[in-house]
């Protein structure tokens, strides 16, 4: 180890201007870093903002083009879509989610027409789908693996005929990255790719999220007997590990700011491109604290973002794509 002693080595003469600064930074975020997640809704009309994520609208199909239309100008590389399913379309078996014209396929097909050079990933779980608002189906009021697995293929193949060019099983059932790798391959969609929400966590941090998809008031219960546990990171190992020997191209982690030192493990002991989330609470904090002044919340934004990169992210899943590429690319 190198003995650096002041007042030879003086750390702060490569802060002492923006110039030397930029110059001997270790990581750097880019607009290629970032997924833009986005709300989808039936009918027509004006976008609704979602109470709970100020900033953030379920956006109906006739305005999704435009929409995105921002962001297919800043170049951001990739789009993560929610439905918000109508009730009336939700049942105890999810099956909405295997509709080929449900939301989800119709966003699709829209969003590849107009925008054909942005990826678009497709949340795979029940729950946007679901009358109970879990990410499987119930057997005796228990999440049942299998049968919610042959579900989740079904719903990945039909959203990659749809035009998803990234399926992202959100569920946490165990196999079921290898039951889709294999039903997309049969299918022909050998080339879509799958980004698996490997170390998913059961999380307070999820609920303005619930509250844009429909979801929230409508769950019994809890989704500990699947997400995984707070306290647990090596037990976050074994679930990339065996998503990764089952064929998935990326993972994630989720969420995001509470769980870095989880990314930071992923990506050392993996060789594997490693995605997180920064989920609608973490993003309900920052703009909450803002609007308050008790942040600036530009720097926040960038901070945070930063801090992703810092952890070991190849990309980030973030309310704030769009405001962040703004700032990027001024």
């Amino acid at each position: 180890m190198i003995n650096r002693t002041f007042p030879a080595t003086r750390l702060r003469r490569n802060r002492h201007d923006d110039a030397t600064r930029r110059l001997v930074a270790e990581n750097k975020l880019s607009v290629d870093d970032l997924i833009w997640p986005i709300f989808i809704r039936e009918g027509t009309g004006a976008a609704e903002e979602v109470a709970s994520m100020p900033g953030v609208f379920r956006t109906a199909l006739d305005g999704l083009a435009r929409h995105v239309e921002e962001a297919a100008s800043l170049n951001i590389p990739a789009l993560a879509l929610f439905p918000a399913t109508p009730r009336e379309h939700k049942d105890a078996e999810g099956t909405e989610a295997l509709n080929p014209d449900n939301l989800m396929c119709r966003a699709a097909r829209i969003l590849k027409k107009e925008y054909p050079h942005i990826a678009l990933v497709g949340d795979v779980a029940l729950d946007p789908y679901t009358d109970h608002g879990h990410d499987g189906v119930l057997r005796d009021g228990y999440v049942h693996n299998e049968d919610s697995v042959k579900i989740l293929v079904a719903q990945a193949v039909n959203q990659a005929a749809a035009g998803i060019d990234i399926i992202a099983p959100s569920d946490m059932m165990d196999g079921r990255i290898g039951a889709i790798r294999a039903g997309l391959d049969e299918s022909g969609f050998i080339n879509t790719r799958i980004m698996s929400y490997a170390a998913k966590y059961a999380s307070a941090f999820y609920g303005p999220f619930r509250d844009a998809i429909g979801s929230g008031g409508a769950l019994k219960g809890d989704k500990k007997t699947y997400q995984m546990n707070p306290a647990n990171a090596e037990e976050a190992l074994a679930e990339v590990a065996m998503d990764i020997a089952e064929g998935a191209d990326m993972v994630m982690v989720k969420p995001g700011m509470p769980y870095l030192d989880i990314v930071r493990l992923v990506k050392q002991r993996f060789e594997m491109p490693v995605f997180a989330y920064q989920v609608s609470g973490e993003y309900a904090m920052i703009v909450a604290a803002a609007r308050n002044g008790w942040l600036d919340h530009d720097r926040a934004m960038m901070e945070s973002l930063l801090g992703f990169k810092r952890a070991g992210c190849s990309g980030i899943l973030t309310y704030f794509a769009v405001g962040a590429a703004k700032r990027l690319s001024a």
